[in-house]
């Protein structure tokens, strides 16, 4: 009788508005938000947007990259972790939820500093994949304002200074994102390499230059 196969990660990241989220949901597999382990607004460590008072949300200074690479490490061992529950509009954490994805070979892990864990999750034995998604800038845009006026994240004005920074910026967020080891790919080779890992043909990011 063979072993069951170790649980491993897929990371999804991308620019925000992307669609990250609709793109983990259509693929069936259980996911970890990482945007549940931004810091909370009171955080005295938030970086700011250059020449404004803005916090740089867009920063991975914003974001606890331990806890979050620790609550993989702890579904690719155990199955589930305690996650933190977070309220993007007031920047806050509301409480705390457990995440059982009972034993699956695996799990996606996604949001815009996904790439940020690659390095780490691959010494740690625990990637099987690290994909960025990317599409047009202007569609990226228009989705991602939606989504957030949608859902009142943050005021009118904020969003859209936020919004027009990063269309210009999304290029070089994607390059980014590669630099760290993700792999660059539209809608559809992101899901087809989804299923190969969850087949267990893991294909594991490029490490960083």
């Amino acid at each position: 009788m063979s072993s069951p196969l170790p649980t491993r990660v897929a990371l999804l990241t991308g620019p925000s508005g992307s669609g990250k989220s609709s793109l983990a949901a259509r693929s069936g597999l259980p996911v970890l938000r990482l945007d549940d382990f931004y810091k909370e607004g009171t955080d005295p460590t938030l970086p700011l947007v250059g020449g404004s008072s803005d916090i740089d949300w867009d920063s991975p200074l914003s974001w606890d990259a331990d806890a979050a690479v620790a609550a993989v490490a702890e579904l690719c061992a155990a199955g589930r972790t305690e996650v933190p529950v977070y309220d993007i509009s007031t920047s806050s954490r509301t409480g705390a939820e457990v995440l059982d994805i009972d034993r699956t070979p695996l799990f996606i892990a996604e949001g815009i500093f996904a790439a940020d864990i690659a390095a780490r999750c691959q010494e740690l034995g625990l990637l099987a994949d690290a994909i960025c998604l990317r599409g047009r800038p202007s569609t990226t845009f228009r989705r991602r304002l939606a989504r957030d006026l949608r859902e009142g994240r943050k005021s009118v004005l904020f969003l859209l200074r936020r919004g027009w920074r990063l269309m210009r910026a999304e290029r070089g967020i994607v390059a980014r994102h590669a630099a760290l080891g993700a792999h660059p790919c539209g809608r559809d080779e992101a899901l087809g390499r989804l299923a190969a890992a969850a087949a267990g043909r893991h294909r594991t990011a490029t490490a960083p230059a």
